[in-house]
């Protein structure tokens, strides 16, 4: 069964937990991993970008 956008982001910011007999090898635990650092960082500039526009 194929993942939505949301579940799969959801399971990269540990708001839901993965399926445990999905199989994971290394190639797929480095794009997660990726995948989670890209999420954050985007949510972080967002974040700063609606903090300077509150600001002025």
């Amino acid at each position: 069964m194929k993942k939505s956008m949301w579940q799969q982001i959801a399971e990269y910011l540990y708001i839901k937990k993965r399926d445990p007999n999905e199989p994971i090898n290394r190639n797929t635990r480095l794009m997660h991993g990726m995948n989670r650092i890209s999420i954050i960082v985007f949510l972080f500039a967002i974040i700063v970008m609606i903090i300077r526009l509150i600001k002025r």
